[in-house]
């Protein structure tokens, strides 16, 4: 058991899995989008609905979305920093199926990009990412992870790994998921370490590659 599992994250809020890990959830998709967010619509399953007012959840995502941490001290301002950053934003309640109560489906629209992202507040402030652009994943945020999207190709895979072995990074886990034979496929890399700039803009050269995005670490793990 560690510190974080004792006495919780570091946070603004009254409950870790509804206040910091919906703040996370709403920084993943703040870094996928990877520009100014415009309008966001965002669907709130089972306990996030029922009961993530009073815990401060709409607020969290909110401030996830505007980059802004779980420990940031204007997270209790969020609807009103959105309205200074040109944000727009509704909530609705839906359901997701069979996933964990405290989930939340975003969809955050900026100048030229639409980013999709599922994901659950599993307690403690941990979330575990389950879909990004309909396209499932696994993982945490708990150390830098690479997402890419690609129109699936013979030998892709191992492209990507070389190209991270020789920047010197480890592959902690990966997760790759198509739509089809030769459709659109997604790869989440969770990482020893953040790649280089170098790494990333020469996977943004691939002709093949849609997109490159790295998230940070956004949490202790």
């Amino acid at each position: 058991m560690s510190l974080l599992d004792m006495i919780g994250p570091v946070m603004i809020g009254p409950s870790s899995s509804h206040t910091a890990g919906a703040c996370r959830l709403g920084l993943v998709a703040h870094h996928l989008l990877g520009e100014q967010a415009r309008r966001a619509t965002i669907g709130l399953h089972a306990s996030f609905a029922k009961t993530g007012r009073g815990h401060g959840t709409h607020l969290a995502l909110i401030a996830g979305l505007l980059g802004f941490a779980p420990d940031d001290p204007r997270l209790p301002r969020a609807f009103e920093e959105a309205q200074a950053a040109g944000l727009a934003f509704e909530f609705q309640d839906v359901d997701l199926g069979d996933v964990h109560p405290n989930t939340a489906r975003i969809v955050v629209q900026g100048e030229s990009l639409e980013v999709t992202v599922q994901g659950s507040s599993t307690g403690g402030g941990v979330i575990q990412v389950t879909q990004v652009q309909g396209l499932g994943v696994n993982f945490s945020a708990s150390s830098p992870t690479a997402l890419l999207r690609y129109t699936d190709a013979v030998g892709m895979i191992a492209r990507v790994a070389s190209t991270i072995a020789a920047d010197g990074v480890n592959i902690a886990a990966l997760t790759c998921t198509r739509q089809t034979r030769g459709g659109q496929a997604l790869l989440a890399i969770e990482l020893d370490q953040a790649l280089s700039p170098e790494a990333l803009a020469f996977f943004n050269h691939w002709p093949d590659m849609d997109w490159v995005r790295l998230l940070p670490k956004l949490m202790d793990g």
